[in-house]
């Protein structure tokens, strides 16, 4: 699920973990969309701050 609102790009993930691969798609959604900040969620963690990551392009 992508989310798009003003400069933010929001990712939603429910994975074991976020690794290169969720990097690189978060990436070239910036670079598509023309935004510079996004952040990855991922909710299949067990405290929520453990599941968030910044990217900026």
């Amino acid at each position: 699920m992508m989310v798009e609102h003003g400069q933010l790009l929001i990712e939603n993930k429910a994975a074991k973990e976020l690794n290169d691969v969720h990097l690189a798609q978060m990436l070239t959604y910036l670079k598509l969309s023309g935004i510079s900040l996004g952040f990855l969620f991922n909710f299949n963690v067990q405290h929520f701050k453990d599941g968030v990551r910044r990217v900026v392009l």
